[in-house]
């Protein structure tokens, strides 16, 4: 018997990628598509094989109905305060109401469990939603992915290259933790199909210091690019502070300057100290070089 998996925010970067990946892996695919989507995206969907379903997702009636028989609903929703914590309280109710057994929130992230609270909005929109889940009856996993390895490519001060320099925070041989979109699609699949999942799974794609970025673009991009330590980690912090009290507009935008901020600022506070990669041996992990080619 096919699995029946539901994914809501299917129709972005990273949940048209699992919607994909659970595709690829045979499961009954259905997309919940918000009302006013437009028909290209509802289209790209239904090419992979997708169910796409349209609906309110301010109703929990009418995303429950769309539930209806599935094993797990997979969050990959993204925005603000009416997103995370709102619309997933809807999903939630929605599966509560329908009997879905599992519920795999869109956690995808640092584990910001073990960070303080207040230290990164994003993070405490995460928290707020976990207070209601951490209670509902059913099983949820959430997946815990670090940064997005893509980052290393969009000339962030870790990897400039339009200085040629590798900035840092704090220590140069920090180890960090990083997975592309399509690994965490792939583990998210695999994770929505096994039942016996745990509260918590993290991955990384690879882990890499500061100091490894400055060799890696030597040896493999034979670029010189010079190792730069831009401050403390109370210096971001502090940084972070003074801008995010200093820009209030950016707290109605996903990702304003002060947010960025505080991603790199938990990407140097933490790491995962060990990995639940080997869960599933047929996802293939992207390697640093594998995302990063020589320019000519």
């Amino acid at each position: 018997m096919t699995t029946r998996i539901v994914v809501a925010g299917a129709t972005g970067n990273l949940g048209t990628r699992v919607t994909k990946a659970l595709i690829g892996r045979g499961a009954q695919t259905v997309a919940l598509a918000r009302t006013g989507t437009s028909p290209e995206k509802i289209e790209v969907l239904q090419g992979f094989g997708a169910e796409v379903v349209v609906v309110n997702l301010a109703s929990a009636g009418e995303v429950a109905a769309a539930l209806d028989g599935a094993a797990c609903l997979v969050s990959v929703v993204q925005g603000l305060h009416d997103v995370i914590v709102d619309t997933q309280a809807v999903l939630l109710d929605a599966a509560l109401k329908a009997g879905v057994p599992r519920f795999i929130p869109s956690d995808f992230s640092t584990d910001f469990t073990v960070l303080p609270a207040g230290e990164n909005r994003n993070f405490d929109l995460r928290r707020a939603f976990h207070e209601r889940l951490d209670t509902a009856d059913l099983a949820s996993t959430s997946i815990f992915n670090a940064a997005f390895g893509e980052i290393l490519t969009y000339n962030v001060p870790l990897l400039n290259f339009g200085q040629r320099q590798v900035g840092y925070w704090g220590d140069a041989d920090h180890r960090l933790d990083f997975t592309t979109m399509d690994d965490t699609a792939a583990y998210t699949a695999a994770a929505a199909l096994d039942t016996t999942t745990p509260r918590a799974l993290r991955i990384a794609s690879f882990q890499v210091s500061p100091s490894d970025l400055a060799r890696f673009t030597a040896e493999t991009l034979h670029i010189s690019f010079a190792l730069k330590r831009l401050g403390s980690l109370d210096d971001l912090r502090q940084h972070n502070q003074r801008e995010r009290a200093a820009h209030p507009e950016g707290e109605d935008e996903v990702y304003p300057d002060w947010q960025q901020g505080q991603y790199i600022q938990s990407m140097f506070s933490t790491q995962h100290a060990s990995l639940d990669n080997d869960r599933y041996p047929d996802v293939r992990w992207t390697a640093l070089q594998d995302l990063i080619q020589p320019r000519s």
